[in-house]
């Protein structure tokens, strides 16, 4: 674990993964439980300060990364898809973002506040921002929010906030609920964030069926005009996405964020995506 969690430690404590355990909606499929994740190891608070002394200079708060300039497209008059990417950044993050800009793919990623400070997590955002990807917020621990208190979406949305902001020093507006999991509470506290919540049209079940045929099958098979689910921390789907990519340009798609795809309309605390049925895990 690198420097940064000395950062994200000082902003507010790490908390573990919530395990979800309600309904998301009347009549849907519970959520499986998910195993949860191992919290980071105390830090002593005596050495925080000099290791925090040690990492502003190489990371000074105003030396933020620059995006490319704003494309102009029109996804009303051409085929545009929205690839999007949950749960990390993770140790394949950088895999993935060769492949996109090797092919001058942008997409857009649905960050974990805890990935994002672990690891590569910092380097992957900003290279993420540099490249003209649009990062999103999936919450601090991967926690169904629905199973929260209000407080408690909040805290998972904030720290979020709070930590990608210190990193790339740009505001998400978007996020995704984990496990497609929302309500009128957890559209509230969006709302009140700013942030429009993105489901998906298409999701791959890259999460169930690790196979890198299968993702891209499901994948390239979109139809225009949709958001398809598919997450950057298994190996199998870096392995699909060149496939995807190639399949899907051959199509004659263009490949656009999230926000692109919708014309920068997005509502804070509205939903948009068509498959509403929960990720089972």
């Amino acid at each position: 674990m690198r420097l940064w969690i000395v950062l994200i430690a000082l902003m507010a404590g790490v908390g573990g993964c919530a395990t979800p355990v309600a309904v998301v909606r009347p009549g849907s499929v519970p959520v499986a439980a998910a195993a949860p994740a191992t919290p980071p190891p105390p830090v002593d608070p005596g050495a925080l300060a000099a290791k925090l002394a040690a990492i502003q200079p190489q990371w000074p708060r105003s030396r933020y990364p620059v995006p490319p300039g704003k494309r102009h497209i029109d996804c009303g008059r051409i085929k545009c898809v929205a690839l999007t990417y949950d749960d990390g950044p993770g140790e394949h993050t950088g895999q993935l973002l060769d492949i996109l800009a090797g092919r001058g793919v942008r997409a857009t990623f649905f960050v974990i506040g805890r990935m994002v400070a672990e690891g590569d997590g910092p380097h992957n955002l900003r290279r993420m921002v540099t490249e003209g990807h649009e990062i999103g917020n999936h919450t601090w621990s991967h926690a169904q929010l629905t199973a929260l208190s209000e407080a408690g979406i909040r805290g998972e949305l904030s720290r979020t906030q709070g930590v990608v902001h210190h990193v790339t020093g740009r505001w998400m507006t978007l996020m995704r609920p984990p496990y497609g999991a929302t309500g009128k509470r957890v559209a509230a506290v969006a709302r009140d964030r700013g942030l429009a919540q993105i489901l998906w049209d298409v999701d791959t079940k890259d999460w169930r069926d690790r196979d890198s045929l299968i993702v891209t099958r499901r994948a390239s098979t979109a139809p225009p005009g949709s958001v398809v689910l598919m997450h950057d921390i298994h190996p199998t789907t870096i392995e699909a996405a060149p496939h995807v990519l190639d399949q899907l340009a051959a199509r004659g798609y263009t490949f656009v964020t999230v926000s692109e795809l919708y014309g920068g309309k997005l509502a804070p605390g509205e939903e948009y995506g068509e498959d509403r049925e929960p990720v089972r895990r």
